[in-house]
């Protein structure tokens, strides 16, 4: 549905039929309607009933209407029926009259003309009259046609056409004459003038359209008679219905079968169908056009189609009317504002299709005029779901309305009606209280409202007066009239009305603030031409206003400023402040497609300004009425209210993922253009984009929002920014504060202007000496400032001297020694006279001025200058006088003055000077001298070349090349000992002066191939050794058949399996074997490859020679390839082999090489490891107890021993003789006597020691004695100490347990000891008796946790 609202139906008003209407051109104030009761009814636009015309009778019959109209002015309804009279009837009398047009037959058709009150009035037998009613003169003329006349239209010329069923159609004057007569193929019907559309512009109605046998169009122009044009229609279309002119040129045409379609006339483009839609689906009755309102309508079936003629394509509404038995006739009145639908059944519907559009804001109010005599009241709110009209009933229809805070009005002419929309009607809750209708002295143009008070405009002049009866203390300020009789010349254009203010502009380009409180004029701005319309923001306090030219500008009355308002539209319908307080100065300027929005700018660098921000485009016939963050409140041409997001403003909707950033950095940059910084500053956190946090810091510095910006720079971590604004909290001055910030963005220039307008200017000069700007700090220090002329010349006269500019330089050196500010400032000033003075030549007065002031920075600057000035002799005497002995020298160097030189050498620290002065004392033959500098500056090489060119001491020039490996020295000692036939010397330095390939032949040719090699080897750092190097020396021992040397020196060049190759042939020599088996073990290490690891333990498993070679190369394999599981294995059997030869120490040495190795690569040790190296190491401490003279220990060590002697297979003897003589001094008779025993067994009994032979008999004749009652007695019982892992008490079987109170380890390697027990170890002993390492007890620290050292599952 549209915005069509219901106004009236009138149920068959002429009974069961066909129903006719004809609506009164001009005002539309009535409708006439006729039907089959052979009545004409006049009501008003209503519905009301204003007159009922019964016709005549005819031939004492009923007489039906066969045509009734009004004429052009709407001033008389002319009606034809059966009967030969005509019937007028005048609207301004409501009188009805009978005219006899001088016919006897009946009349078929009138047609009134449009340009004054003429009427045709045609016949049934083709006769015409022609009445003028000004006149009263009718002229009958007979025979116009010979058939009934059917049609007619009158042009703007007064041409009269008429159709008629004889199948012509007649042009005739409007005397009658006939001037033309067209003939056609079928009876015609709708005739109609128009214009066609052609090239040029006629400018009259040419062209004569008629639908001929209900099947074409036919286009006849006058100007060319001889070119009709006839139009057909697809037959699917039906017949024509009717058609109408639109538009320039343009023809809509309706056929039965539904279908609706637009031609143009125009010559290129006649027979297309420029539009074409089936609106209806069974049939199509009518269509009608009113070019007032911009629409077209067509009905059929049950339903009324309305589109918009700029956009036909689209259906702008439906009427359905489901209840009908089917529609008619439809047709709007002329101006548009009602639309009349008749029925099948003879009723007749009329709708309000268009109200002008009246509107009034009082923000929150919205006041709306949505049907002829009804306001719809909204109150404006975020939520859309409140957004309900109130709709408020008139008295009649309005040509203005004006809402306020608590009241509206409306009125017409010069009354208006005032209602309170706080109290209620009498009896009618939902309709506010109507207070009083008033006149004023003219046609009213606008009122304005406010909470007590009207402004009401009218004929250039302004009326305040109280709303409601005032009280007797306000009687004197009831009303007002504007402009007073001290200006009466003035003519007020537009007006506005707030709480505290009447504003008004005038002709003039008067712009007045009133004062309603007081009564009085608050202020008044002039422009330079007159102001058409003004528009305020909701305090009042600023406005827009457009003065006669089109031009628009802001208007603060505050501080009566005016700023011009830039690419404003041509043709401003209005301006909409936002209503949001935090976007009070955002405001939006509105042309009838487009919204432009504003942003008024008080306080910024730039001062006062508007900018544009953008622009929306506006949708056809909407009118924007108040905006709130952005979002615009516009009223349609149907009087509803729409909502628009401007495009300026933030995107509420969030995409998908991706676009979300897209859309959030859109969001900031609307945020920035409108200055609603916070917004921003929440766009910015989200986004966190260091890029958008600079962005926002300079834009809204620039409008001095300082605290936001502190904020952005702290989030930055941009400490000086923070700490430059921070210093501007205290700065109050406006001026003042927008020079420094201007300043901040580096628009110096800008700055100065506000700096010199603030209350402190000379922050002008300040800056301009920050800058080193001193021309222009000179010019300002002149005018306010002139003490510092002299600090500030210095300073200029540094610049100058910096960029080169002597001359000028020195004059404003020489200006800043006019005034004595300081002892600084004076020898600052003199030390530039005496630079510029040596730059400008003149030498003699500024080396004067620089041995007065006596300054070593000084004098070394002045002789740099004369230095560059080729003034030799006075720079080395000035950079001698500053002590600078490297560039005086440098200088008598170049003067060849070697005498002062040597007199500075001393004193001289460069290698470049005592390398030049070698040279020359080399020159002179003084070798001595130049030794000693050459030594000085480091050119060793030419030491070396002089002590054994020149000197004869090589001694000390082979010292000096070992010491400096200089490789150029190298070579002379190398060249030196080949001309004495040293050849080793020779080599040797050859290799280190990198000629290898010299020292390669040198060795080959005298047989030197082993020492070309080991030198090789011994002299380069790893670094320097190449593998090539050693490929050569490898195929010389390849050619002589010296394997091992051939392998050695292949492994070295990285030809890992030639080395092998070699290797294993030289290991198969059992002279060269274990040399070859340790470097085929290097070759395997380094190369990492199976295949040779596997050759090389094939070799030592003896399955390639049937030879198994020593366990030990295999151990030393794997412990080369870090293969420590295998090793140990390796090692325990070594240790054994060495164990069962009786080897301990070495036995011992090997497991605990293996420990170490497993326990460092965090390698499980194998219990049999820990247990055999226990074992040793208990059997290397009993030595240790002993001559320590603790034969207890001692013997508790023999003890585990002894019981592991078959262990110990070289010395089972030696030992258990050693275990029975400890235990028997240590007092463990029944352990010796066990002993003695096995010792007195007859395999052991004779290689008993023949000295401890009888002792250890005795000690098996005397056993121990036994206890009380026969029982054994044992030995002493061992002490009991603490577990560290559980601290349950255990015996110390057979040796020591380590206690968590006295816990130490060897620092070498890392073994838990007994720190007591230790210490009196160290005491006698300097070594650990694990590792053998040298050991200071004082190294020996406490260890607190036991657990590192606990073998724990």
């Amino acid at each position: 549905m549209g915005s069509e609202k219901l106004l009236f139906r009138l149920e068959q008003p002429h009974g069961t039929g066909d129903i006719y209407t004809a609506w009164q051109n001009g005002s539309g104030m009535y409708l006439a309607t006729t039907g089959i009761d052979s009545m004409v009814n006049i009501f008003d636009r209503y519905g009301q009933i204003q007159d009922r015309i019964r016709l005549p009778r005819y031939l004492f019959l009923k007489s039906l209407c066969t045509g009734f109209g009004w004429d052009s002015d709407g001033d008389l309804l002319a009606i034809i029926c059966q009967s030969p009279q005509l019937t007028l009837w005048d609207a301004n009398t409501q009188k009805k009259t009978q005219i006899d047009v001088r016919l006897k037959d009946q009349m078929s058709c009138l047609i009134w003309a449009k340009t004054g009150p003429i009427l045709a009035v045609g016949t049934v037998k083709g006769n015409v009259s022609i009445y003028n009613h000004n006149t009263s003169k009718r002229t009958p003329i007979i025979g116009k046609h010979t058939k009934k006349i059917t049609c007619g239209y009158w042009n703007t010329e007064n041409l009269l056409a008429l159709g008629s069923e004889d199948k012509t159609i007649s042009i005739s004057n409007i005397d009658g004459d006939t001037l033309r007569v067209i003939n056609l193929r079928a009876e015609p019907s709708e005739v109609q003038f128009s214009e066609m559309k052609l090239d040029e512009r006629m400018g009259s109605e040419n062209t004569v359209s008629v639908i001929v046998g209900k099947r074409t169009l036919y286009l006849y122009n006058l100007l060319d008679p001889d070119n009709p044009i006839e139009l057909a229609f697809q037959q699917h279309y039906g017949v024509i219905i009717t058609y109408k002119w639109f538009g320039d040129g343009y023809i809509l045409i309706g056929f039965s079968a539904g279908y609706f379609i637009a031609i143009s006339t125009h010559i290129k483009e006649v027979g297309q169908e420029l539009f074409q839609v089936r609106n209806h689906k069974n049939t199509l009755t009518d269509i009608t056009v009113c070019e007032k309102i911009g629409r077209a309508a067509s009905c059929g079936d049950n339903n009324v189609k309305i589109h918009d003629l700029t956009n036909l394509q689209e259906t702008s509404s439906v009427l359905s009317l489901t209840q009908e038995a089917g529609l008619d006739r439809i047709s709007w009145s002329t101006d548009g504002q009602l639309f009349s639908v008749c029925t099948r059944g003879g009723s007749l519907n009329v709708y309000v299709s268009h109200v002008p559009l009246l509107t009034s804001v009082c923000a929150p109010r919205i006041a709306i005029l949505s049907s002829l005599t009804e306001i719809s009241l909204y109150n404006y709110t975020s939520d859309k779901n409140k957004l309900k009209p109130i709709p408020i009933t008139l008295e009649t229809e309005p040509s203005f309305i004006a809402v306020g805070p608590y009241h509206i009005a409306a009125g017409m002419n010069n009354r208006a009606w005032f209602y309170d929309l706080t109290r209620p009607q009498p009896g009618v809750d939902d309709a506010p209280l109507m207070l009083k209708d008033r006149q004023y002295l003219g046609g009213v143009t606008s009122i304005r409202l406010n909470p007590e008070y009207a402004s009401v405009l009218f004929e250039g002049k302004i009326q305040l007066h109280m709303i409601e009866q005032p009280e007797v203390c306000h009687e004197d300020r009831e009303t007002k009239i504007f402009p007073d009789s001290s200006s009466p010349n003035l003519y007020i254009t537009c007006h506005a009305l707030t709480t505290d203010f009447l504003i008004y502009g005038t002709d003039m380009g008067n712009i007045v603030y009133f004062h309603v409180e007081e009564w009085a004029l608050a202020s008044e701005y002039a422009h330079t031409v007159g102001i058409t319309d003004i528009f305020t923001d909701p305090a009042g306090t600023r406005l827009v206003f457009v003065d006669i030219k089109g031009e628009g500008y802001v208007y603060n009355a505050v501080i009566n400023e005016v700023v011009s308002i830039p690419n404003l539209p041509n043709k401003v319908v209005g301006v909409t402040w936002d209503s949001n307080i935090n976007d009070r100065n955002i405001f939006i300027v509105y042309d009838r497609h487009d919204i432009f929005t504003y942003v008024y700018v008080k306080c910024s660098i730039y001062g006062s300004s508007v900018q544009k921000v953008g622009q929306t485009s506006l949708v056809s016939k909407q009118t924007p009425l108040l905006m709130y963050a952005g979002e615009v409140m516009s009223a349609t041409s149907g009087g509803q209210l729409t909502q628009l997001i401007l495009n300026t403003h933030d995107s509420l909707q969030i995409g998908i993922n991706e676009r979300d950033q897209a859309i959030l950095e859109a969001n900031f940059n609307k945020q920035i253009a409108l200055h609603r910084f916070n917004a921003a500053w929440t766009t910015c956190e989200s986004l966190k984009s260091e890029e958008l946090w600079k962005k926002l810091a300079v834009e809204a510095i620039k409008y001095l929002e300082v605290e936001l910006v502190i904020r952005v720079y702290k989030m930055l971590e941009d400490v000086s920014m923070v700490w430059s604004l921070e210093s501007l909290s205290g700065v109050e001055d406006y001026k003042l504060l927008c020079g420094y910030i201007t300043m901040f963005l580096n628009d110096f220039d800008r700055a100065q202007q506000w700096f010199l307008s603030s209350s402190y200017p000379v922050a002008a000069l300040e800056m301009r000496r920050d800058l080193l700007q001193w021309d222009q700090a000179l010019q300002l220090a002149k005018k306010m400032a002139p003490e510092q002329i002299a600090l500030i010349s210095r300073e200029y006269a540094q610049q100058l001297e910096f960029t080169g500019n002597y001359s000028e330089a020195h004059i404003h050196y020489e200006k800043g020694l006019q005034e004595d500010l300081s002892k600084e400032h004076t020898f600052i000033c003199k030390a530039g006279i005496a630079r510029t003075a040596l730059h400008c030549n003149n030498h003699r007065h500024g080396i004067s001025i620089a041995l007065e002031l006596e300054n070593k920075l000084l004098m070394r600057e002045c002789a740099e200058i004369l230095e560059k000035n080729k003034q030799l002799g006075e720079a080395a005497n000035l950079f001698e006088k500053c002590q600078n002995y490297d560039r005086a020298a440098t200088n008598y160097i170049k003067l060849r003055n070697w005498q002062k030189i040597g007199e500075l050498l001393p004193k001289i620290t460069s290698n470049k000077i005592h390398l030049q002065y070698a040279v020359a004392k080399e020159q002179e033959g003084k070798y001595e001298e130049a030794v000693r500098a050459y030594y000085t500056a480091k050119d060793f090489d030419s030491v070396i070349r002089i002590q054994l060119e020149h000197l004869n001491n090589p001694e000390i020039a082979v010292d000096l090349v070992q010491e400096t490996k200089s490789t150029e020295g190298a070579k002379l000692v190398a060249k030196f000992f080949q001309k004495l036939n040293d050849y080793t010397s020779a080599i040797k330095f050859l290799v280190l002066s990198k000629c290898n390939e010299e020292a390669f032949d040198l060795a080959r040719k005298h047989g030197k191939m082993q020492l070309y090699g080991e030198i090789l080897l011994n002299t380069l750092s790893p670094d320097e050794l190449r593998p090539q190097d050693f490929n050569s020396v490898a195929l010389h021992f390849e050619n002589e058949r010296n394997n091992l040397l051939a392998g050695i020196y292949w492994f070295h060049a990285k030809e890992f399996g030639k080395a092998m190759k070699h290797l294993l042939k030289a290991a198969k020599s059992n002279s060269k074997e274990n040399e070859a088996i340790t470097a085929a073990i290097d070759v395997v290490a380094s190369s990492k490859d199976e295949g040779l690891s596997n050759q090389l333990i094939e070799f030592l498993l003896g399955e390639s020679d049937g030879l198994p070679k020593d366990p030990k190369y295999l151990f030393r394999l794997y412990m080369a390839r870090k293969q420590y599981r295998e090793a140990s294995k390796s090692a325990l059997i070594i240790a054994n082999e060495e164990q069962i030869n009786g080897n301990y120490r070495n036995a011992h040495d090997v497991l605990f090489a293996m420990y170490q190795e497993l326990r460092q690569n965090d390698i499980k040790i194998p219990n049999e490891m820990q247990a055999n190296l226990m074992l040793l190491h208990s059997y290397i401490l009993v030595r240790l107890h002993v001559r320590r003279g603790d034969h207890l220990k001692g013997a508790r060590m023999l003890i585990r021993v002894a019981n592991n002697i078959s262990k110990f297979p070289s010395h089972i003897v030696p030992i258990l003789t050693s275990t029975v003589i400890e235990c028997h001094r240590a007092g463990l008779k029944h352990a010796a006597f066990k002993y003695a025993t096995m010792l007195m067994n007859p395999e052991y009994r004779k290689q008993v020691d023949a000295k401890y032979a009888k002792k250890i008999e005795a000690v098996v004749r005397k056993p121990p004695k036994s206890g009380k009652d026969g029982e054994a007695t044992g030995d002493p019982v061992e002490a009991l100490t603490p577990c560290p892992y559980c601290e349950n008490l255990l015996p110390e079987t057979e040796g020591r347990h380590i206690v968590t109170s006295d816990l130490t380890a060897c620092p070498e390697c890392h073994f838990p000891a007994l720190r007591s027990q230790f210490i009196e170890i160290l005491d006698n002993e300097d070594s650990c008796p694990m590792c053998s390492e040298k050991l200071d007890s004082r190294r020996l620290q406490k260890i607190d946790d036991p657990k590192p050292y606990l073998n724990i599952e």
